[in-house]
C-alpha cells in the first residue's frame, strides 16, 4: 500500500470519528434545549398570568372598577389561550364563570366577597397545577441531561481510546522508516558507504531504500577508485609547500595545525611531528612568536624576527580558506564556509634594507641641499636690494622665477626630511593642549597673502568655547596650511574657502572646503599615498606628491583620522579628526 493511501485512510478515519462524536453531541444538546424551552415557555407563562390576576384582585376594592375588570379580563384571555396541564381547563372555566358573576351588577357585596374567595381558590389551583408540572418536567429534563451526559461521556471515552490508539500506532508507519533513513544518512556523512537498508513491500519507502542502496554502492566504488589519487595529490601539495622559501603554517577550523613547512619550523623553533594536529591554544603558551603571529594577522607593519644570524623583517599574510557549503541547498553557487587559515611569513629583509638605504639617502641629500638652497634664496634677496645695484625688468622677472623655483625646491627638501623622519621612526611630537581656533587662525594668517593675491575670501566657522586638543601645534598647523595652500591653488579668483571647526563626540573636526573643480572619485583613494599627484590640465603647478601623505602621517601619529570628500564640479572638503584633551 502506498504511503499516500495510508495517510488518506488514517485521516479519513479520524474525520469519521470526529463527525460521529459531533453528531451525537448535537443531538443530545438539541434534546436538552427542547426540554428546557418547554419548561420556560408554557408553565412559566401560566404562572405569570395567574400572578397578574391575583394581584388585580388583591389590590382592587369590591366592586371592581372598569379598569380592573379590563385588566383581569385580558389576563384571563391569555391564560385561556395557554392551557397546558390536565385539570387546568376546568379551573380556568370555573374562574371565568366566577369572574362573570362577580362583575354582575345584581350581586350584592356579600355575594361578591364569596365569589372573590372562589376566584382566589381557582387561581391557587392553576398555580399548583403549573408548579407541579414544572417540577415534573424539570425532573424529566434532568433525567434527559443525565442520560445525554452518559451517552456523551461514553462516546467521548470511545473516541479518546480510538484516537489515542491511532496517535500511538499510526505515526510509526512514517516515523520508523524515516528514523532508519536518518541513521543511514548520518552513516554516509561519516563515509560509511557499505551499509544497506531493507524494506519489504511496494511503497515509496521501499523504492527509496533501493535507490539509497544503489547510491551507497556507487559511493563505495568512487571512494575506492579515488582514494589513491587523492593521496597522491596530497603528497604532491605537501612537497610543494615544503620546498617553498617562505614560512607557511596551516590551521583547520578548530585552530589545529594541519601543516608546517621546514622554514616555519626553523623560524618558530618547532618540530613538525610534534605540532601537527596540536591546538594552537596550547602551543602559544610555550611559543611567544607563534602567539604574536596569530595576534597580528591583520597588521600590515613588518615583523622583526631574529633569523639567519641577524635581525630580519618578515611580512605576515593571512588567508582564510573558503570552501563551498552544501548545507544551503537553495544557493549552492554562493554559499561558502571557512575550512581554516593559512599564515605566510615572507622574508623582506633585503627590501627593508634597500628601503632604509633609500630613506637615508633621501634624508642626507635633502639635508645637504637645504644649505645651498638657503644661500641661493639669500643671494636673490640681496639682488632685490637697490643698494647692490638696479636690475631691468627682464632681470627682475628672471630673479622672480628663480625665487619661486628655489622656494619650491626648499619646500620639497623639507617634505623629504619630514618623510624620512616618519619612515625611520624618528618623528618627534611635542604634545601640548592647544585651542583649535588658534591653530586654524595661525594657518589662515600664513596663507592670507596668497589668498589676497587671488581675491579669495577665507571664512572661519567655529564656536569660541571649543574644548582643547592635545597635539603638536606646529605640525597640526602645518597640515592646515597644506590644506589651505591646496584649496587656494585650485580655487578660482574671487571665490571662497571655508574653514570649519566643530565638536564631533569626543573629537574635534577640522575641515577646509573649496569650491573648485573637485577631484574624480577614482583618485580620492590614492590622494594620501606618497608621490601620488592628481593629473591636472597644466594650469596649476603640481607639488611633490608628499604633502598629503606627510599630513596623514602627522595626524595618525597624533591619534587622529584624515579623509577627503569631493565631487566633480562641487569642490573638495579635506578633513581630519583629533581627540579632545582630557
Amino acid at each position: 500500500m502506498k504511503i499516500k493511501t495510508k495517510l488518506r485512510l488514517g485521516f479519513g478515519f479520524l474525520f469519521v470519528v470526529v463527525i460521529f462524536f459531533g453528531a451525537i453531541s448535537l443531538y443530545y444538546m438539541n434534546k436538552i434545549s427542547v426540554n428546557s424551552k418547554v419548561i420556560l415557555k408554557d408553565n412559566y407563562e401560566s404562572l405569570k398570568f395567574a400572578r397578574g390576576m391575583r394581584t388585580i384582585l388583591d389590590e382592587s376594592e369590591l366592586p371592581l372598577s372598569a379598569s380592573a375588570k379590563a385588566k383581569f379580563a385580558a389576563q384571563l384571555r391569555l391564560e385561556e389561550a395557554n392551557i397546558t396541564e390536565k385539570g387546568e381547563q376546568q379551573a380556568v372555566r370555573t374562574l371565568a364563570e366566577v369572574f362573570s358573576q362577580m362583575t354582575s351588577t345584581s350581586a350584592d357585596p356579600d355575594r361578591q366577597r364569596q365569589l372573590l374567595r372562589k376566584a382566589q381558590l381557582q387561581l391557587r389551583i392553576i398555580d399548583e397545577l403549573n408548579m407541579n408540572a414544572i417540577v415534573r418536567k424539570n425532573d424529566q429534563a434532568q433525567k434527559g441531561v443525565e442520560m445525554a451526559a452518559t451517552y456523551l461521556v461514553t462516546a467521548a471515552s470511545l473516541c479518546f481510546i480510538v484516537l489515542f490508539s491511532f496517535s500511538v500506532n499510526f505515526p510509526g508507519f512514517v516515523a520508523n522508516p524515516l528514523k532508519e533513513f536518518s541513521e543511514a544518512i548520518k552513516g554516509v556523512s561519516r563515509k560509511n558507504y557499505k551499509q544497506h537498508l531493507h524494506f519489504e513491500g511496494t511503497d515509496e519507502f521501499s523504492e527509496l531504500a533501493r535507490e539509497f542502496n544503489a547510491m551507497t554502492s556507487q559511493l563505495n566504488q568512487w571512494e575506492n577508485s579515488n582514494l589513491a589519487k587523492i593521496q597522491s595529490e596530497k603528497l604532491r601539495i605537501e612537497a610543494i609547500i615544503e620546498q617553498m622559501q617562505d614560512a607557511i603554517i596551516g590551521l583547520n577550523e578548530q585552530k589545529e595545525v594541519l601543516f608546517l613547512n621546514q622554514v616555519a619550523g626553523q623560524l618558530l623553533n618547532m618540530n613538525e611531528k610534534d605540532v601537527i594536529g596540536a591546538n594552537t591554544a596550547e602551543l602559544v603558551k610555550k611559543n611567544d612568536l607563534l602567539y604574536q603571529i596569530l595576534q597580528e594577522s591583520g597588521n600590515e607593519k613588518p615583523m622583526k624576527i631574529y633569523a639567519d644570524g641577524k635581525e630580519s623583517y618578515f611580512q605576515l599574510e593571512r588567508r582564510e580558506i573558503l570552501i563551498p557549503s552544501y548545507d544551503d541547498q537553495h544557493d549552492l553557487a554562493r554559499a561558502m564556509k571557512t575550512a581554516g587559515e593559512v599564515f605566510m611569513l615572507k622574508n623582506i629583509t633585503q627590501y627593508k634594507e634597500l628601503d632604509e638605504a633609500k630613506t637615508n639617502f633621501i634624508a642626507t641629500v635633502s639635508h645637504e641641499l637645504k644649505t645651498p638652497i638657503s644661500s641661493i634664496k639669500m643671494s636673490l634677496k640681496l639682488l632685490d636690494d637697490t643698494r647692490v645695484g638696479g636690475m631691468n625688468s627682464e632681470q627682475k622677472e628672471l630673479v622672480q622665477h628663480i625665487k619661486e623655483d628655489c622656494g619650491r625646491l626648499l619646500k620639497i627638501t623639507t617634505e623629504l626630511l619630514d618623510l624620512s623622519q616618519v619612515e625611520t621612526g624618528n618623528l618627534q611630537l611635542n604634545f601640548v593642549k592647544s585651542d583649535p581656533r588658534k591653530i586654524a587662525i595661525y594657518a589662515m594668517d600664513t596663507v592670507r597673502f596668497q589668498a589676497e593675491q587671488k581675491s579669495i575670501e577665507l571664512e572661519l566657522i567655529s564656536r569660541n568655547d571649543l574644548p582643547k586638543v592635545n597635539v603638536d601645534t606646529e605640525k597640526t598647523a602645518w597640515v592646515m596650511v597644506n590644506f589651505l595652500s591646496n584649496a587656494l591653488r585650485y580655487s578660482a579668483p574671487k571665490s571662497q574657502v571655508i574653514i570649519q571647526i566643530i565638536q564631533s563626540g569626543s573629537n574635534i573636526e577640522f575641515s577646509v572646503r573649496d569650491f573648485g573643480k573637485g577631484i574624480d572619485e577614482q583618485y580620492q583613494k590614492r590622494l594620501f599615498d606618497r608621490y601620488f599627484q592628481v593629473p591636472t590640465d597644466g594650469n596649476n603647478k603640481s607639488g611633490s606628491g608628499l604633502g598629503l601623505a606627510i599630513s596623514k602621517d602627522f595626524i595618525t601619529a597624533e591619534g587622529g583620522k584624515i579623509w577627503v570628500e569631493s565631487a566633480i564640479g562641487e569642490g573638495s572638503r579635506f578633513c581630519f579628526l583629533l581627540p579632545i584633551a582630557e
